[in-house]
């Protein structure tokens, strides 16, 4: 079902955001967001079986295609002239709470009333896009230049790359993490029964809502200190309260909940400023193939890392074992060390906003 949901945008997303430079972007927001809610409500009423389940998914999963990205290229596309890191961040770090508070409400309604009625009424969100699109003010685009799906202007545009793969490697991190975090506290639990703080719906309910804070946090300190500093630094530090969990895993479940709690604001925290980066840094005319790019390599590179961190679990002995759990940790940290060299990349033998600024 998850690989049916990720193959549907996988296709989707390059045609609907590359679209974004040659037609409104509120069109794509508009029956993106309607697909994406009717979709999850679809599921909710005809899901009967796993082919059923995997093709009604795969729907839904082109409609958050034509709704995320867009979205963000509609939301740039009307802003005032200027740095726009804020508004990018509190849209790309509302996602992160949205995704927080529908883990949090479909366990409620499905322990309440069952789980066909939690996706039912967590479908009617998306619906809320549908009716802001309709009350966004047409913007036409600039006459389109060159053949759609063309992403070598993209690629070569080196300071984007950056941005792009550093986004590539927090992907790998953050869903790493958020596709084995329930898993690992489970057996934080089981090591330490009663004496565990909080049981796993409740630390993923708090390591996505975390996210939202952390991600404008981390945005104000790119302002502040500069956009590839901050970003490596956090990434960095990343890294380091990870291996710190891994080592960690077989002690006191307090010690290990404030890291985990530590570690679900360092993961995201980059979140904001490396789209925001990637936005800016764009050549206008192709923006949306630039969206387009950066949210390909992240969800692709996104489902690498939840593969890759479970490989490495059955690699240690299985999810019961605190040695493997350090090879997990291990695992994420190696994804996010990535972001560093990509970014020193991007930017030796350039200049840019950053380097103008002492940024670096």
């Amino acid at each position: 079902m998850a690989s049916a949901y990720a193959a549907g945008y996988m296709v989707a997303v390059p045609v609907l955001s590359t679209l974004t430079d040659r037609m409104d972007a509120r069109r794509i927001l508009l029956v993106g967001s309607l697909l994406s809610g009717l979709a999850t409500i679809a599921f909710g009423l005809l899901a009967s079986g796993l082919l059923s389940a995997m093709v009604i998914w795969c729907v839904a999963g082109i409609g958050f295609a034509g709704a995320y990205m867009p979205g963000l290229k509609a939301l740039t596309d009307r802003l005032e002239p200027g740095d726009a890191s804020r508004n990018i961040t509190l849209y790309t770090s509302s996602f992160s709470l949205g995704v927080g508070l529908s883990f949090l409400a479909s366990q409620l309604i499905a322990d309440a009333w069952g789980w066909r009625l939690a996706f039912i009424l967590t479908g009617l969100g998306p619906l809320v896009m549908v009716i802001t699109a309709l009350l966004m003010k047409p913007v036409p685009p600039p006459p389109p230049t060159g053949r759609l799906l063309d992403f070598r202007p993209v690629v070569r545009n080196r300071t984007a790359m950056g941005y792009i793969l550093g986004y590539g490697a927090h992907c790998f991190e953050l869903y790493g993490m958020r596709t084995w975090i329930v898993a690992f506290w489970t057996f934080v639990v089981a090591r330490n029964g009663p004496a565990t703080p909080l049981d796993p719906i409740a630390i993923s309910v708090a390591v996505t809502v975390l996210a939202m804070p952390a991600s404008i946090l981390g945005n104000e300190a790119a302002i502040r200190f500069g956009r590839h500093r901050a970003i490596s630094v956090i990434q960095l530090a990343s890294a380091a309260v990870g291996i710190a969990i891994g080592l960690a895993a077989g002690t006191s479940p307090w010690l290990l909940l404030g890291l985990v709690l530590l570690y679900a604001i360092t993961v995201p925290a980059d979140s904001g400023s490396l789209t925001s980066g990637m936005t800016a840094s764009a050549d206008p005319r192709y923006r949306g193939a630039t969206m387009a790019l950066h949210s390909t390599i992240g969800f692709g590179v996104s489902a690498l890392g939840g593969w890759l961190v479970g490989a490495a679990l059955d690699a240690g002995g299985g999810a019961g074992n605190a040695t493997a759990w350090l090879a997990a940790f291990a695992v994420m940290a190696g994804g996010i060390l990535c972001g560093p060299l990509v970014l020193w990349w991007s930017r030796s033998g350039t200049t840019g906003p950053d380097h103008a600024r002492g940024g670096d």
